[in-house]
Protein backbone atom coordinates (compact mmCIF):
# COMPACT_ATOMS: atom_id res chain seq x y z
CA UNK A 1 0.00 0.00 0.00
CA UNK A 2 1.47 3.24 -0.80
CA UNK A 3 -0.04 6.08 1.27
CA UNK A 4 -0.43 9.94 -0.26
CA UNK A 5 -0.98 11.56 3.03
CA UNK A 6 -0.35 15.58 2.37
CA UNK A 7 -3.83 17.14 1.56
CA UNK A 8 -2.04 20.50 0.63
CA UNK A 9 1.13 22.53 0.22
CA UNK A 10 0.65 26.36 1.65
CA UNK A 11 4.45 27.76 1.12
CA UNK A 12 7.71 26.81 -0.20
CA UNK A 13 11.02 28.28 -0.84
CA UNK A 14 13.60 25.81 -2.85
CA UNK A 15 15.90 24.91 -0.80
CA UNK A 16 14.50 26.03 1.91
CA UNK A 17 11.20 25.04 3.14
CA UNK A 18 7.86 24.05 2.81
CA UNK A 19 4.70 24.11 4.81
CA UNK A 20 1.69 21.77 4.30
CA UNK A 21 -1.16 19.98 5.87
CA UNK A 22 -2.51 16.76 5.95
CA UNK A 23 -6.42 16.31 7.37
CA UNK A 24 -7.14 13.59 9.14
CA UNK A 25 -10.58 12.19 8.50
CA UNK A 26 -12.26 9.35 10.64
CA UNK A 27 -12.67 7.65 6.97
CA UNK A 28 -9.27 6.75 6.80
CA UNK A 29 -9.02 2.82 6.70
CA UNK A 30 -5.65 2.12 8.86
CA UNK A 31 -7.99 4.02 12.16
CA UNK A 32 -9.95 0.99 11.71
CA UNK A 33 -7.16 -0.52 13.49
CA UNK A 34 -4.98 1.46 15.07
CA UNK A 35 -6.73 1.82 17.57
CA UNK A 36 -10.74 0.79 17.37
CA UNK A 37 -11.94 2.52 19.95
CA UNK A 38 -9.23 5.28 20.16
CA UNK A 39 -8.58 6.06 16.43
CA UNK A 40 -5.61 8.05 16.62
CA UNK A 41 -3.12 8.50 13.42
CA UNK A 42 0.02 6.06 13.85
CA UNK A 43 3.41 7.68 14.30
CA UNK A 44 5.02 5.86 11.50
CA UNK A 45 2.47 7.90 9.37
CA UNK A 46 3.15 11.46 11.01
CA UNK A 47 7.03 10.81 10.10
CA UNK A 48 5.64 9.38 6.71
CA UNK A 49 3.54 13.10 6.07
CA UNK A 50 6.94 14.71 6.91
CA UNK A 51 9.13 12.60 4.50
CA UNK A 52 6.48 12.94 1.93
CA UNK A 53 6.86 17.07 2.36
CA UNK A 54 10.76 17.06 2.57
CA UNK A 55 10.23 14.83 -0.28
CA UNK A 56 8.74 17.46 -2.72
CA UNK A 57 10.70 20.26 -1.37
CA UNK A 58 13.33 18.68 -2.72
CA UNK A 59 11.48 17.58 -6.14
CA UNK A 60 10.40 21.48 -6.40
CA UNK A 61 14.25 22.24 -5.88
CA UNK A 62 15.83 20.25 -8.52
CA UNK A 63 13.43 20.44 -10.99
CA UNK A 64 12.37 16.65 -10.80
CA UNK A 65 15.65 15.06 -11.00
CA UNK A 66 15.02 11.95 -8.60
CA UNK A 67 11.98 10.41 -9.18
CA UNK A 68 11.88 7.88 -6.34
CA UNK A 69 13.24 9.80 -3.10
CA UNK A 70 13.26 6.89 -0.07
CA UNK A 71 13.93 7.77 3.83
CA UNK A 72 17.35 6.72 4.49
CA UNK A 73 17.95 7.50 8.29
CA UNK A 74 16.01 9.07 11.17
CA UNK A 75 17.28 10.68 14.28
CA UNK A 76 15.86 12.52 17.19
CA UNK A 77 12.22 11.56 16.74
CA UNK A 78 9.77 12.93 19.23
CA UNK A 79 6.16 12.31 19.39
CA UNK A 80 3.70 14.94 21.31
CA UNK A 81 0.27 14.89 21.73
CA UNK A 82 -2.24 12.13 19.77
CA UNK A 83 -3.62 12.98 16.16
CA UNK A 84 -7.01 12.46 16.06
CA UNK A 85 -10.01 12.44 13.50
CA UNK A 86 -10.97 15.24 12.48
CA UNK A 87 -8.21 17.79 12.98
CA UNK A 88 -4.95 18.98 10.85
CA UNK A 89 -2.31 18.72 11.13
CA UNK A 90 0.39 20.95 10.27
CA UNK A 91 4.18 19.82 8.55
CA UNK A 92 6.84 21.85 8.13
CA UNK A 93 10.22 21.26 7.01
CA UNK A 94 13.59 22.36 6.32
CA UNK A 95 16.15 22.17 4.21
CA UNK A 96 18.72 20.77 6.70
CA UNK A 97 22.36 20.09 4.98
CA UNK A 98 23.68 18.38 1.41
CA UNK A 99 25.64 15.42 2.22
CA UNK A 100 29.32 16.40 1.16
CA UNK A 101 30.29 13.18 0.11
CA UNK A 102 26.64 12.02 -2.02
CA UNK A 103 24.93 14.52 -4.13
CA UNK A 104 21.65 12.06 -3.93
CA UNK A 105 21.31 12.25 -0.30
CA UNK A 106 20.09 15.20 1.97
CA UNK A 107 19.19 15.67 5.36
CA UNK A 108 15.97 17.38 6.54
CA UNK A 109 14.14 18.72 10.01
CA UNK A 110 10.60 18.72 10.08
CA UNK A 111 7.76 18.76 12.57
CA UNK A 112 3.82 18.33 12.71
CA UNK A 113 1.39 20.25 14.88
CA UNK A 114 -2.46 20.05 15.13
CA UNK A 115 -4.48 22.85 14.40
CA UNK A 116 -4.68 23.84 17.94
CA UNK A 117 -0.88 24.00 17.77
CA UNK A 118 0.18 21.22 19.95
CA UNK A 119 3.03 19.03 18.56
CA UNK A 120 2.59 15.78 17.22
CA UNK A 121 5.72 14.73 15.93
CA UNK A 122 9.63 16.33 15.27
CA UNK A 123 12.70 14.61 13.06
CA UNK A 124 15.83 15.01 11.70
CA UNK A 125 15.91 12.51 8.70
CA UNK A 126 18.04 12.04 5.89
CA UNK A 127 16.30 11.08 2.25
CA UNK A 128 18.13 9.77 -0.59
CA UNK A 129 17.18 10.01 -4.18
CA UNK A 130 17.46 7.94 -7.67
CA UNK A 131 16.25 7.75 -11.02
CA UNK A 132 15.13 4.63 -12.57
CA UNK A 133 17.12 5.42 -15.77
CA UNK A 134 20.23 4.84 -13.41
CA UNK A 135 19.12 0.87 -13.04
CA UNK A 136 18.75 0.90 -16.95
CA UNK A 137 17.60 1.96 -20.28
CA UNK A 138 14.02 0.59 -19.38
CA UNK A 139 13.58 3.28 -16.58
CA UNK A 140 13.81 6.03 -19.52
CA UNK A 141 10.27 5.75 -20.04
CA UNK A 142 9.08 5.34 -16.38
CA UNK A 143 10.87 8.11 -14.82
CA UNK A 144 8.83 10.06 -17.97
CA UNK A 145 5.75 8.99 -16.84
CA UNK A 146 6.87 9.34 -13.23
CA UNK A 147 7.81 13.03 -13.68
CA UNK A 148 4.40 13.77 -14.88
CA UNK A 149 2.65 12.40 -12.38
CA UNK A 150 4.32 14.03 -10.13
CA UNK A 151 4.14 17.88 -11.61
CA UNK A 152 0.07 17.20 -11.82
CA UNK A 153 0.38 16.29 -8.35
CA UNK A 154 2.28 18.89 -7.35
CA UNK A 155 -0.29 21.27 -9.43
CA UNK A 156 -2.86 20.13 -7.60
CA UNK A 157 -1.33 19.94 -3.51
CA UNK A 158 0.01 23.63 -4.80
CA UNK A 159 -3.54 24.85 -6.12
CA UNK A 160 -1.28 25.52 -9.46
CA UNK A 161 -3.91 23.69 -11.33
CA UNK A 162 -7.16 25.43 -11.61
CA UNK A 163 -8.87 23.01 -13.58
CA UNK A 164 -9.33 19.23 -12.85
CA UNK A 165 -7.16 16.56 -15.17
CA UNK A 166 -9.18 15.63 -18.18
CA UNK A 167 -10.63 18.57 -18.46
CA UNK A 168 -10.13 21.21 -21.08
CA UNK A 169 -8.92 24.25 -19.69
Amino acid sequence: MRFQLLDRIDAHQPGKFLRGCKFLSLGEEYLADHFPRFPVMPGVLMLQSLTEAASWLWRATTGYRHTVVVLREVKNVKYGGFMLPGRRMDVAVDWHKDSPADADTVTFRGKGADDSGQPTISATFTLHGYSLCDRGPAGIAADDRLRTHLKERWALLTGELRTPLGTPS
